[in-house]
């Protein structure tokens, strides 16, 4: 599940920055993320269920399915990253207002998540919804431990708002459900449809006459005519979006050995990271980084590395398809986003180059101990219409997990590819949830890579770091563990 664009103000991590939150563990010694003076959530609460809630609901009917009560206040915070909070206000909001007119509907965007939301849920005042996402996203599996996660399962069986012959759950993406699941119940509604690959500038290599590489010898060739032209080849920022080129590995490693690999390093099964496919994807890009880099990206934020792609100081980018309503600032009239899948390493990959990362992302949540969590549920109700959904892609340039929501629209270049790339695709997409899961790991992770793409590291290194720590973790029988 990983999270949305990061903010170009968030802090820095700790180390050389490849954190994306600190983490302590509280008295049951439950992983979560915490700052310096935040207190801890209360791992002894109960299951979630909305006992904390004080709005008792309403009368259900065919235009309330969930029994909301239409004057019960609702309050929305959102992650002001990448995507703004814009949406809520111009579209969400509205719809929710709509439907439920005497409902005082307050709205905040903020971007520092858990220094701002963690006091509110130890002492029992939540918000009623949440996108949980950026560089100070709340550890979802302490959430849930600690009883605050509202199941879902309500919504996805509520009758959709455009159709209510079918299902909420008919209408979504297929999968995103299932993304976010933990011990198998639905706590997390992922709104985004996100798909990653290395990210150019259409127009430049059209001019220089390079195409989009589909094997390993192709790609090192491209990237030394680029070299050759004066253009730093290939980078990433180091400072706060290693995940960005951790997930490339990780991509890399699943197109060799096949989709199991991720779901075997989600599950802590033993020797999943030093799998022959994940230590040769590391050797592969370890080479990578040792050639066509430039190592001061190390230091860098991901919107000073952004804007040198914009600036055709830089080739190729790995990133997620919000890139381009990101920089759409800072984009000029000679650039023109485009994307292809990460390259086969070898020519008996077991998934095809077309394989991409794509599922469900920016995650959203109700608070199972706010005041309307009945409220939060059919807020995500309205987000899953067709209004709802239309609205944020016209913001956002964003596609999200509504089905044919996309119907209709002119999309800018870059999602245009983007969407491409996931139809030739088909079913060959595939996901982690470990960094969602155990932040210890996502930490670990994104430090290594650093160190293997900008600090010289090896391989062996690498694998061997990355299964200390899952192994650790797996052996900590204060850490909850989760299984797809």
């Amino acid at each position: 599940m990983p999270s949305s664009p990061e903010n170009p103000n968030s802090p820095l991590g700790i180390g050389t920055g490849t954190s994306r939150r600190t983490l302590l563990r509280n008295a049951a010694a439950v992983s979560l993320v915490a700052l310096p003076g935040a207190a801890l959530l209360d791992a002894c609460a109960t299951s979630s269920g909305g006992g904390g809630s004080t709005s008792g609901g309403g009368t259900k009917s065919a235009e309330n399915p969930l029994g909301v009560d239409p004057k019960a206040p609702l309050e929305v915070v959102i992650f002001a990253g990448g995507y703004g909070d814009e949406y809520a206000k111009q579209v969400h909001v509205p719809i929710y207002k709509k439907a439920f007119p005497e409902a005082d509907v307050k709205e905040s965007g903020i971007q520092k998540i858990a220094t701002t939301l963690q006091p509110r849920y130890n002492g029992g005042t939540p918000p009623d919804v949440v996108d949980n996402s950026g560089t100070e996203q709340m550890d979802f599996g302490a959430l849930s431990s600690a009883g605050q996660l509202q199941d879902l399962t309500d919504l996805w069986n509520a009758p959709s708002v455009d159709d209510p012959k079918k299902k909420v759950s008919d209408v979504v993406q297929v999968g995103m459900i299932d993304q976010g699941k933990l011990d198998g119940k639905s706590y997390i509604f992922n709104y985004v449809s996100t798909v990653y690959g290395i990210w150019y500038n259409a127009k430049l290599w059209a001019s220089k006459g390079w195409t989009p590489p589909t094997t390993w010898d192709d790609f090192t060739a491209t990237l030394d005519k680029i070299k050759a032209a004066g253009i730093t080849p290939y980078g990433y920022a180091g400072a706060n979006a290693s995940y960005y080129q951790y997930l490339v590995i990780l991509t890399s490693a699943a197109k060799l050995g096949g989709a199991d690999i991720l779901k075997n390093i989600d599950n802590l099964e033993d020797g999943a990271w030093t799998n022959d496919a994940v230590h040769k994807s590391a050797e592969a890009w370890a080479a990578i980084g040792a050639k066509y880099t430039d190592k001061s990206f190390l230091g860098l934020k991901h919107t000073e590395v952004q804007l040198k792609q914009n600036q055709d100081k830089l080739a190729l980018y790995p990133s997620g398809n919000w890139l381009e309503n990101e920089q759409k600032t800072n984009t000029p009239a000679t650039f023109e986003y485009a994307m292809f899948p990460v390259p086969s390493l070898t020519s008996s990959d077991k998934l095809p180059v077309t394989a991409v990362w794509a599922g469900a992302g920016e995650p959203f949540i109700v608070s199972a101990k706010g005041k309307n969590p009945k409220g939060g549920m059919e807020y995500f109700r309205r987000m899953l219409t067709k209004e709802g959904a239309q609205g944020f892609t016209k913001l956002t340039g964003s596609l999200t997990v509504l089905q044919g929501a996309s119907e209709g629209l002119s999309l800018p270049p870059g999602m245009t590819s983007s969407a491409k790339a996931q139809t030739a695709a088909g079913a060959n997409t595939f996901y982690y949830n470990f960094d969602g899961w155990y932040k210890d790991l996502d930490t670990e992770l994104r430090a290594a890579t650093n160190e293997l793409f900008y600090g010289g590291g090896t391989a062996d290194k690498f694998v061997t770091r990355m299964q200390a720590k899952a192994d650790a973790i797996k052996k900590d029988s204060s850490i909850k563990k989760f299984k797809r």
